[in-house]
């Protein structure tokens, strides 16, 4: 508990060594933002895995889907002439990139739906990967690799990773592209706009200052996190994405929140770099019990007499005690490698560190937003 205990004070120290090293790093612009309109498209399609070794499907479903397809090659069968749990109906996913043309490749994720035990060694027949409008815009197939395996005799089994969901690299075809624009036109004007991923006016302000540096009377900003930025009339639209190449490897100061998020069911605690302590006291203490059982042998009042019976019986012993807490005064606005300095020094464990940090923020002394996870 000791070794674990030092391990959790040395990662928070890290982190807030490295708060206070990067305090004023300047960032690329294209680090911090998103460029509006390029996004993937998410696809999916009902499949079929055949080829497993009985660790397949015992459904209907299953049956029936394989029996339409028989069909399609001129086998007229009904489900029940079908046997064997050789194949399992799956869910088929991908993402469509801005940026891929018909003919691309793209990697492929197929999950069970039903019972099936394991996808190991299964093949995906051609499957319809549609979009959220209905149209087919890939067709995947082709061997599923599930990274693992599974090993099983009459009584036990051994299994390495999760066996019901497998990936298919490259495993689909474009069939139709998804047009993508990465600018558009605003009373004659071409603007090309920016999502920060993280909205802060202050960083915003500071991408507006940095591009009118270099394109004077161009940027804009929207809001906390959108910044506009009108295309010189210079630039031909085939040089656009030039322009935004020259735009987004501009750096800047990013400005952050101050934020203190804390994930109790790990005792993970991460402490931005702009958070600050006002005024305050820690005491940190705990109460110790300590209680164990023994067995004790009980003898007659009366030795060698008929007056009593020499028996076994149980003893508790509860032992109770509470060390001296200690009060450590922190001085107006600490910083958060000076309160981990103090924490530290009364041995708080990652349970007394969260405890603190909520009684700060109750109290009001802790300048910060506070998140749990």
């Amino acid at each position: 508990m000791k070794s674990k205990t030092n391990t959790f004070v040395i990662v928070f120290v890290l982190v807030i060594c490295l708060c206070v090293i990067n305090t004023g790093r300047c960032e690329r612009i294209k680090d911090i933002v998103d460029v509006h309109g390029l996004r993937s498209n998410p696809l999916s399609g009902i499949g079929l895995v055949v080829g497993l070794a009985g660790t397949g499907d015992s459904s209907l479903l299953s049956r029936q889907m394989l029996t339409n397809l028989l069909r399609e090659q001129g086998l007229v069968l009904s489900p029940t002439d079908l046997s064997g749990n050789n194949i399992a109906v799956v869910m088929v996913t991908s993402d469509l990139g801005p940026f891929d043309h018909e003919g691309s490749r793209l990697d492929v994720s197929v999950s069970a739906i039903g019972d099936a035990k394991s996808l190991q060694g299964g093949t995906l027949l051609s499957t319809l990967l549609k979009g959220l409008d209905g149209q087919i815009y890939a067709i995947a197939d082709g061997g599923v690799s599930i990274g693992g395996w599974t090993a099983s005799g009459e009584k036990s089994t051994v299994t390495k990773n999760h066996q019901t969901v497998g990936r298919i690299p490259n495993g689909a075809i474009v069939e139709e592209q998804e047009l993508s624009s990465f600018f558009e036109k605003v009373l004659g004007d071409r603007i090309v706009t920016l999502n920060l991923r993280n909205d802060d006016f202050t960083t915003a302000e500071e991408i507006r200052r940095a591009i009118n540096v270099e394109f004077p009377e161009s940027a804009k900003v929207a809001d906390a996190g959108t910044i506009q930025v009108k295309v010189p009339g210079g630039i031909e639209d085939e040089k656009i994405s030039g322009f935004i190449s020259d735009i987004t490897r501009l750096e800047v100061k990013v400005d952050s929140p101050a934020v203190v998020v804390i994930n109790e069911r790990t005792g993970t605690i991460v402490v931005g770099e702009n958070v600050a302590i006002s005024a305050v006291a820690i005491s940190q203490g705990s109460l110790v019990v300590k209680i164990s059982e023994m067995e004790m042998v009980s003898q007659p009042v009366a030795p060698f007499s008929n007056s009593g019976t020499t028996e076994k019986v149980q003893d508790t012993a509860i032992e109770v005690t509470e060390p001296l807490a200690s009060l450590i005064p922190m001085p107006r606005s600490v910083t958060v490698s000076e309160l981990a300095k103090s924490l530290n020094s009364i041995g708080a464990t990652p349970s007394d560190i969260i405890a603190i940090f909520n009684a700060l923020k109750k109290a009001g002394a802790l300048q910060a937003k506070l998140e749990m996870m």
